[in-house]
């Protein structure tokens, strides 16, 4: 049987978080908390003569996405009607773009993990407005329109990506340059970022574009990866079997973790598309686009090369840092209160992003933890003086992350600085060693692997706080004098 490779183009669907929805005056609000249909008006219910009008802000948004992924900006772009017919979208159409989109032929470079990067081409980013929200329950399906009308942002990839992680990675790559650019949340949790791939596969040396499915309105990046990863393997299956993969649109089942159909996949011949009669062409000149470029804020892959060069990371380090804007503000808060950069960076990408983990918290909202930048760049500088060890240091972090404080006075309080005094730890060396004269003998008769651990009854006797340094040298030396 042949190797398989996938063949995976994204089409991620974001919400601009604009005052106002994409064609009329209705503000924008949260569609999980807000009560259901309070913020319609007739534009956006699709009443007869209704006449929409284009948000410049929404325009705005849209031309910073688009340059931000190195997209030209074409001088003009058209709205279009779409033809839609489900009960979330009260006109029976949705206004799109189709032949003229806002931005075209971009890119995005990806890391990948055996450390190559890939670039992967943007085909095209295009406003349209939202659909309304369905709740099924009880063999009933409600209706809210508050999100009938909200701007969105459809940014198409072309399929470059060629694995589910592959994919993964591009989708948080995206969603930082989202994040950064103040556009959109990423919040996928309240459905203002949805991510729908389109997936193919066909023998590894095959240039071949074989029939592809898509999986609809994917509400999280894990769910992104374990629905590509399952899809992928039910179609090798498939063409292996002798049988074909049928063009259609999927649902991901999370509770089963399989792809279900939920229709055959329409073209675009279906969806009759046609210039939108209620709106002029978009015309965009050079003047407009340069000063929205020059609004831009520095983006994740500049950040990223700013924290190699001026604090000498390395490009992983500084990539998981800027990886959230949050995360990468925090960390210059803490260097510029005096933290050693490199110090900083380990203890926020180990123990302090481990803290957060086992509380599900998401890494955007470091800013809201109890362990503030100038504490962790004290407690790093009471590392590098000597003051205190790396195991200290590390119950320190879980303290201050807990209950906020000062690292020197909660040293001081608790006696917890290094020692470094020979003498004290000489005697500590020898009571460990007297009292346990098996594993010593041991040693002694070769078994050189009980080194590490009668260096660790030490430390644990010192409630490690020795320097580890001496204590090696007390004990290789005592441990020479007991060989005679």
């Amino acid at each position: 049987m042949p190797a398989y490779e996938a063949v995976i183009g994204l089409e991620v669907h974001a919400e601009l978080e604009t005052a106002s929805k994409m064609f009329c005056a209705c503000a924008v609000v949260d569609s999980t908390s807000a009560e259901p249909n309070t913020v319609t008006c007739p534009v956006c219910l699709g009443m007869p003569g209704a006449l929409p009008v284009v948000n410049q802000r929404a325009v705005e948004m849209g031309l910073r996405v688009g340059l931000a992924l190195n997209c030209a900006i074409p001088p003009f772009s058209q709205f279009a009607r779409k033809s839609y017919f489900y009960p979330d979208l009260p006109k029976g159409y949705q206004i799109s773009q189709y032949e003229y989109p806002l931005a075209i032929n971009g890119w995005l470079e990806i890391d990948l993990p055996d450390g190559m990067t890939k670039r992967v081409r943007i085909r095209r980013a295009h406003l349209e407005e939202d659909t309304g929200k369905l709740t099924h329950t009880d063999g009933h399906s409600l209706v809210d329109l508050n999100r009938a009308g909200v701007p969105l942002l459809e940014i198409v990839s072309e399929a470059d990506l060629r694995s589910a992680e592959e994919a993964e990675i591009y989708a948080r790559k995206l969603v930082a340059i989202l994040r950064y650019l103040g556009v959109n949340s990423g919040d996928m949790s309240k459905g203002v970022l949805r991510i729908e791939p389109n997936i193919s596969v066909r023998p590894v040396g095959s240039s071949e574009f074989r029939t592809r499915t898509e999986i609809k309105n994917l509400n999280s990046i894990r769910s992104l990866a374990r629905a590509s990863a399952y899809e992928i393997e039910r179609q090798i299956a498939l063409w292996e079997a002798g049988g074909q993969v049928q063009q259609a649109t999927l649902g991901w089942d999370e509770a089963r973790q399989v792809t279900v159909v939920q229709r055959v996949k329409e073209s675009a011949d279906d969806y009759r598309y046609f210039p939108e009669p209620d709106l002029p062409v978009l015309e965009i000149g050079p003047a407009w686009v340069e000063d929205v470029r020059m609004g831009l804020p520095e983006l994740p892959d500049a950040r990223r090369d700013r924290f190699m060069g001026q604090f000498g990371l390395s490009r992983y380090d500084a990539a998981v840092l800027v990886a959230e804007q949050a995360v990468a503000a925090y960390f210059e808060a803490a260097v510029t209160a005096g933290g050693d950069p490199k110090g900083v960076a380990n203890y926020l990408t180990g123990e302090v992003f481990r803290l957060m983990n086992s509380e599900g918290r998401d890494r955007q909202d470091i800013g809201a933890i109890r362990l503030t930048p100038p504490a962790l760049a004290a407690l790093v500088t009471l590392v590098r003086q000597g003051t205190i060890t790396h195991g200290v240091a590390r119950q320190l972090v879980e303290t201050l992350y807990a209950a906020g404080g000062d690292p020197a006075a909660l040293v001081a309080a608790h006696g917890l600085a290094q020692v470094s005094d020979a003498d004290v730890l000489g005697e500590a060396v020898a009571r460990t060693l007297d009292a346990h004269p098996g594993e010593v003998a041991r040693y002694l008769a070769g078994e050189e692997k009980l080194l590490k651990f009668l260096m660790g009854l030490v430390m644990r006797e010192l409630r490690g706080q020795a320097d580890a340094q001496v204590v090696a040298r007390l004990l290789a030396a005592q441990l020479a004098q007991r060989r005679g």
